[in-house]
């Protein structure tokens, strides 16, 4: 088996300390394993698109406009 090292911030590196009980290099493994099966469906998606690159841009500012103007609203009501 390969070995890997990662850098932690420290104040992490703590917290995990502290759980002794939690095997750290399966959740790791666990995680990079999680996320090659969301990256192949990604692009198992995307391979059958028929969206180009400038529809999908077009798209992409669609959802922040709307997000955007969302959260503004969710914001101004929070202040009343």
């Amino acid at each position: 088996m390969a070995n890997m090292t990662l850098a932690i911030p420290d104040a992490l590196k703590q917290e995990m300390d502290e759980m002794k009980f939690v095997n750290w290099s399966e959740i790791a493994r666990d995680a990079i394993k999680q996320k090659i099966l969301e990256w192949r469906l990604f692009q198992s998606i995307v391979s059958k698109s028929k969206l180009t690159q400038k529809d999908a841009d077009e798209l992409a500012k669609k959802i922040n406009r709307a997000a955007s103007e969302r959260l503004l609203k969710e914001f101004a009501e929070a202040r009343k």
